[in-house]
């Protein structure tokens, strides 16, 4: 399987959401201190950015959560909506409506163009 690379989606997620995302591949649920535990050996990163970018991935719908009541209050587990392949053809299938929404005929010709096999 192609191995995704995050920096192809830069303009989609943060550095730091592209990190956590790896870490919930493939299909892994992860409570917010495994994922922190995991990411401060490669960075410096505070408990508190990491349930936030959790929490902003939650909003964009690219991981889900399971609430859990646990001593001290409520805990979430996490887990990816998408695996890689999904999530990479998702992207690009909202690139290109974008990219035809705005500049319609222009960019169905150039897709033509650089697509149709001389």
């Amino acid at each position: 399987m192609k191995q995704c690379t995050f920096k192809k989606f830069e303009s989609i997620l943060s550095p730091l959401e592209a990190d956590v995302l790896r870490m919930l591949w493939p299909d892994k649920k992860m409570k917010v201190k495994e994922i922190h535990t995991k990411l401060k050996t490669k960075r410096k990163v505070a408990l508190s950015s990491v349930a936030v970018i959790l929490d902003r991935l939650h909003t964009k719908k690219i991981v889900d959560r399971q609430m859990e009541t646990a001593r001290g209050g409520v805990k979430y587990t996490y887990h990816p909506l998408h695996n890689k392949s999904s999530f990479e053809r998702h992207i690009v299938e909202d690139v290109v409506n974008k990219l035809v929404h705005r500049f319609g005929n222009n960019a169905i010709a150039y897709f033509q163009e650089r697509f149709t096999k001389k």
